[in-house]
C-alpha cells in the first residue's frame, strides 16, 4: 500500500472520527437544549397539577356548606370571635352569611367568579367590594369567599424542601390579574398527598403581608382536610386570625342561590 493511500485513509479515518464527534456533540447539545425547552412546560404542568390537587384537599369541587369560626387576636386586646356559614359551588360561586355576632346577622357576601358584593339589611342595593378587602382580623374577603388557587394564579415550582421527614413542593403562584386576593403566593404542598402546609401572601410591591398554616386535618366529606388555618400578620407581630372549619356537608345548591336578587331570601 503506497504512502498516499495510507495518508488518504488516515485523513478519511480522522474525518469519520470528527464527524462522529460532532454528531455526538450535536446530539448531546440538542438533547440538552430540548430538555431545557421542555422542562418548563413539564414543570408548569406539574405545578398546576399540584395546586389543583391541593385545592381539592381543602374543599370539595361540588356544592357544599361549611361553618367557619374566626378568632382574631391583637396585642393587649380581648379576642374577637365571628362566625360564618359558607355555601359554595364549583369554586366560582359562593355565599358567605354572617351568623355571629347577632347584631350583624343578615349580612351576606356573594361571589360570582371574581366579582364580589355585600348585602346589608339596612341598605337597599348590594355593594361591590374587592376580594383583597379585609373581612375581619387577618382574613380578607377572598380568603373566605374564594379559595381557588388553580384558577387565580399561574404556578411554578421553585424548589423542593424537606421539613421534618416530609418532602414538599415549594411553589410560586403569580396572580393572573389584579382582581385576585393576593398578587403573589409562596405555597408549600406535601409531595406524597398534596396536603397544603403553609403559604406566604405578598402584595403587588412584593411585600410580605401575612402567612398561613394549614393544620388539624380531619375527615370531612370523604377525605382528610385542614380544619384549622392560622393567619398571622407579617407586618404587625402578635396579630393573628384562626379559622376553624366544621359541619361540612355536600349540598345540591341551585344556581339561583348565587344571584343578587336571591340574597334577601337566604337565612
Amino acid at each position: 500500500m503506497g504512502m498516499k493511500t495510507v495518508e488518504i485513509m488516515n485523513i478519511r479515518h480522522a474525518g469519520v472520527k470528527v464527524a462522529c464527534t460532532l454528531l455526538l456533540l450535536g446530539f448531546g447539545l440538542g438533547a440538552g437544549m430540548g430538555r431545557a425547552e421542555e422542562a418548563p412546560a413539564g414543570d408548569d404542568a406539574l405545578a398546576r397539577a399540584v395546586v389543583e390537587k391541593a385545592d381539592q384537599v381543602r374543599f370539595p369541587a361540588e356544592g357544599f356548606q361549611v361553618d367557619v369560626s374566626i378568632t382574631s387576636t391583637r396585642a393587649e386586646q380581648p379576642p374577637e370571635v365571628r362566625k360564618y356559614r359558607v355555601l359554595s359551588k364549583g369554586n366560582s360561586n359562593t355565599v358567605v352569611m354572617v351568623t355571629e355576632p347577632a347584631a350583624e346577622r343578615g349580612q351576606i357576601i356573594l361571589m360570582k367568579g371574581r366579582d364580589l358584593w355585600v348585602f346589608m339589611p339596612d341598605v337597599s342595593q348590594p355593594i361591590r367590594i374587592a376580594l383583597s378587602q379585609r373581612l375581619t382580623g387577618q382574613v380578607a374577603n377572598g380568603d373566605l369567599a374564594r379559595a381557588n388557587f388553580a384558577a387565580d394564579y399561574t404556578p411554578r415550582i421553585l424548589r423542593s424542601e424537606t421539613l421534618g421527614n416530609e418532602a414538599y413542593h415549594v411553589l410560586e403562584l403569580v396572580a393572573v390579574d389584579r382582581s385576585v386576593t393576593y398578587q403573589r403566593v409562596v405555597y408549600w404542598v406535601r409531595q406524597k398527598d398534596a396536603w397544603p402546609h403553609k403559604a406566604e401572601f405578598y402584595s403587588l410591591s412584593n411585600r410580605l403581608l401575612k402567612t398561613c398554616r394549614y393544620e388539624n386535618f380531619q375527615m370531612m366529606e370523604g377525605r382528610l382536610r385542614p380544619t384549622r388555618l392560622v393567619m398571622e400578620d407579617a407586618l404587625r407581630g402578635g396579630e393573628q386570625s384562626v379559622l376553624e372549619y366544621g359541619a361540612m356537608k355536600l349540598r345540591d345548591l341551585p344556581d339561583k342561590i348565587f344571584t343578587k336578587d336571591y340574597l334577601k331570601k337566604l337565612d
